[in-house]
């Protein structure tokens, strides 16, 4: 079931706001579902659910990863 909520937001940020959905093809209202939606995710779910893919390790050669590496991961 959907409901009317009035919000109160910046005049500068109207018009961006609405070319942006405008970009993504979606309603201002959809948007700011969609986004609220995002901020309100389950806060259960275990950290490496919720950060999976977020970030990359980067390549490392120093020795001192190396035997990590090698006590750790293999």
């Amino acid at each position: 079931m959907k409901t009317k909520l009035t919000l109160t937001i910046d005049k500068e940020l109207v018009p961006r706001f609405k070319k942006y959905a405008r970009r993504k093809g979606i309603s201002v209202s959809k948007l700011v579902e969609n986004s609220l939606r995002e901020l309100t995710i389950d806060d259960s779910k275990p950290f490496t659910v919720k950060w999976k893919g977020k970030f990359k390790a980067r390549k490392r050669t120093e020795p001192r990863y190396k035997k990590l590496e090698k006590r750790y991961l293999k």
